[in-house]
């Protein structure tokens, strides 16, 4: 394997890892449940050589991770940078500690606002990965998720972001609220969603009341499983539009997630007159990460 650099994306549930070859293409693909969660802080080196070591050489290889790996609780702390700045930055790269001397470890730090207070890791990576699959960018990129951000970027910089719970609030309320009675299945109900959306969109402050509805109409009128899911998601994501409303009204809006999520904003966001560009988070991951190995290695 003619391998040139290891990209690792070091998440909160999971690791990914690619080889990378000196082309910029993927050599080989590898990833493992042995996410930051579940590591003690001895544990992320042993982790991480599990799933590269058949990549390895007999010289020193180095991989550049980004994602939760990073954070205080993380193989060793990336100190968040301050907004306004560009998403990366070579120069705040940390190496983390290693006893194998076949790897060189740099970690990418997230970015932080001060007021309103608020922060975010991994996503800064895949932010300037489709800045760097779209040079010149202005506008609004949002990364659908657990926890959904909306940043405004000016110049190559993110100017500010905000955070949503949204996905996580879902999963709550599907799996452990009342609401989860009615919620059973996979099933899903387009004019549902739209439905809400607009309901949420136009009053969000009934958002409580909304929500237990889906409970009542379940018992009194049959309200089925697929169109509670939908409309619990179209409830959700639409008063997240009415508060992300300042981002995305008049801005040109790229949606930086999964396919299928990432679809459903779209979707969202066309009722509302804007058409958004969709872009592959694993795409733009690697992106971010690539455009920190063309640079000189961490010092620090």
């Amino acid at each position: 394997m003619n391998l040139a650099w290891i990209a690792v994306d070091w998440g909160t549930s999971n690791l990914r890892a690619w080889a990378m070859g000196p082309d910029g293409h993927v050599l080989d693909h590898a990833e493992s449940p042995d996410g930051m969660g579940k590591l003690a802080r001895d544990a992320f080196e042993p982790a991480l050589l599990r799933l590269i070591s058949p990549w390895l050489g007999a010289g020193v290889t180095t991989v550049i991770a980004c994602g939760m790996v990073g954070s205080r609780q993380g193989w060793f702390e990336a100190p968040y940078r301050t907004v306004p700045c560009t998403p990366l930055d070579h120069a705040a790269l940390v190496t983390a500690p290693t006893t194998d001397p076949r790897i060189h470890v740099c970690l990418a730090p997230g970015l932080r606002q001060m007021k309103p207070a608020d922060v975010m890791r991994g996503e800064e990576t895949q932010i300037a990965g489709a800045l760097a699959l779209s040079p010149g960018f202005d506008g609004v990129m949002c990364l659908p998720g657990t926890h959904s951000k909306w940043v405004h970027l000016s110049a190559g910089e993110v100017v500010s972001f905000q955070t949503y719970m949204t996905g996580e609030l879902f999963a709550l309320l599907s799996e452990h609220s009342v609401l989860r009675h009615g919620m059973a299945g996979e099933g899903w109900d387009e004019a549902a969603f739209d439905e809400a959306l607009s309901d949420a969109l136009s009053r969000p402050e009934k958002i409580a009341a909304r929500l237990f509805a889906l409970r009542a109409e379940g018992l009194v009128s049959g309200l089925s499983p697929a169109a509670a899911r939908a409309r619990l998601s179209g409830l959700l994501i639409g008063t997240e539009l009415a508060g992300a409303r300042p981002y995305w009204l008049g801005q040109p809006v790229a949606l930086i997630g999964a396919e299928k999520l990432s679809a459903t904003y779209a979707r969202a966001l066309k009722a509302q007159g804007i058409d958004a560009r969709l872009l592959p988070a694993t795409t733009c991951t690697l992106a971010g990460l690539a455009s920190l190995a063309r640079q000189p290695e961490a010092t620090r």
